[in-house]
C-alpha cells in the first residue's frame, strides 16, 4: 500500500465527514507521522510546521507550570485533533502545552499553508474546527468546574470513571502518582483516598492496576 492510500484509508476511517474534495486535497498534502508510547508530540515553545489529525492511539495534553510541574487538559483520539495547534499553527505561534502519546499512535501532518485555504473551500474542514474548538472548550470548562466546585475525593471518583468510559475497560493500568500529577495534588493525598474507595468496594487495588468497580 502506497502513503497516498493509506492516508486515504484513514480519512475513511476516522474522518468520514470529509468532503471528497477535501479527503484528496488532504490526501496530497498530509504525511504520515507514528509515535511510540510515551513519546513527546509537542512542548512548550515549539513552532508548528504543521496540524496533526490523530487517526490511532491516544494523546494527553497538559499545562506545564513555571517549576516543571504538569496539569491534564484533555485527550485526543482518533478522529479528534488539537484546537490549539491550530491557532498555533494558523498565526505562527509557539505551543503553550505539552502533548504526549499514552500508546502507540499515528497522526496525518497538515502542512499549516493550507490552513487558510481550508477553510475557505470546504465546509467540512470549517465546520470541523468549529467542533473541535467547541469540544475543547467544553473539556476545559469541565476541568475548571471540578477544580472550583468539587473537592479531592470527588475529582478523583470522576477521573477514574472518566478514564475507565475513555478506555473502556475497569482495569486502570496507572500509577498513583500519574494520577496525582494529572489532578494537581500528591501521591500521599491521591494513595489515602483511593484506600478508602477500595474499603467502600468502589474498587480494587493490585499491584499493576486500579479495578474499577462503580
Amino acid at each position: 500500500m502506497t502513503n497516498k492510500e493509506e492516508i486515504f484509508q484513514y480519512l475513511n476511517q476516522s474522518f468520514s465527514q470529509f468532503e471528497p474534495g477535501l479527503k484528496d486535497t488532504l490526501v496530497d498534502s498530509c504525511t504520515i507521522r507514528r509515535f511510540t508510547t510515551g513519546e513527546v508530540l509537542m512542548e512548550p515553545g515549539q513552532y508548528f510546521r504543521a496540524t496533526m489529525l490523530i487517526v490511532e492511539g491516544r494523546v494527553k495534553l497538559y499545562r506545564k507550570g513555571e517549576d516543571g510541574e504538569e496539569f491534564f487538559m484533555y485527550y485526543i483520539e482518533p478522529g479528534g485533533a488539537c484546537a490549539l495547534s491550530m491557532i498555533c499553527a494558523a498565526k505562527q505561534e509557539t505551543s503553550e502545552v505539552r502533548a504526549k502519546s499514552v500508546e502507540e499512535t499515528v497522526a496525518l501532518n497538515v502542512p499549516i499553508h493550507l490552513m487558510d485555504n481550508l477553510m475557505k473551500e470546504y465546509k467540512s474542514w470549517y465546520y470541523f474546527v468549529l467542533d473541535t474548538y467547541r469540544s475543547r472548550y467544553e473539556e476545559l470548562l469541565a476541568v475548571i468546574d471540578n477544580i472550583a466546585f468539587k473537592n479531592m475525593d470527588e475529582r478523583l471518583r470522576s477521573y477514574l470513571k472518566k478514564q475507565s468510559e475513555k478506555l473502556k475497560t475497569r482495569q486502570l493500568q496507572i500509577t498513583h502518582q500519574e494520577i496525582a500529577n494529572d489532578l494537581g495534588s500528591s501521591r500521599e493525598v491521591i494513595s489515602r483516598l483511593l484506600k478508602k474507595m477500595e474499603q467502600r468496594g468502589d474498587l480494587a487495588l493490585n499491584r499493576s492496576f486500579i479495578e474499577w468497580k462503580s
